[in-house]
């Protein structure tokens, strides 16, 4: 399970539970791209919520984008949610707001995935792959930068 180490911010989850929330973001993510599929009118489809680029952005620039949107989410939630010495009853907001920042930036841009299985199931459902690729690599390379630094900088704290 997740597990706090003595000094608060030292996080594992076993391999199992890792790749069983995985499977399950991936299962739920394309369930939910199904449901709007039998919901909503094939003329009104689209993507079904399929990312893409943004017009005039490269791909270099998205998957930097994503990159930065989920590094500042998962920074987020380290320093509110999962560290008890940081303002855990403002963790909530303090996610949603970036959350909600991140979406007004990143919308144009790539769609603001910031989370892999979210792209992965209307991309399946639709078959939209192009580009697929940068919303596995920058969200995982942000998500990674943010943690390491996080343990890094407030890791070996007292708290």
């Amino acid at each position: 399970g997740l597990c706090r180490g003595s000094k608060g911010t030292r996080l594992r989850i076993s391999v199992a539970r890792g790749v069983l929330n995985v499977t399950a973001q991936l299962l739920g993510a394309t369930a939910g791209a199904l449901l709007l599929q039998a919901v909503i009118p094939a003329v009104s489809q689209g993507a079904l919520g399929a990312h893409g680029l943004g017009p005039g952005i490269s791909p270099g620039a998205g998957l930097l984008a994503e990159a930065i949107l989920t590094f500042a989410l998962v920074f987020v939630v380290f320093a509110t949610a999962l560290d008890p010495r940081g303002l855990t009853h403002l963790g909530p907001l303090a996610i949603g707001f970036t959350v909600l920042v991140d979406h007004l930036v990143g919308v144009p841009l790539t769609g603001a995935s910031m989370n892999p299985a979210r792209s992965f199931g209307p991309a399946l459902i639709t078959g939209s792959w192009a580009g697929h690729w940068i919303y596995w690599i920058g969200p995982l390379l942000g998500a990674a930068i943010a943690a390491l630094l996080y343990q890094q900088v407030f890791g070996h704290r007292e708290g």
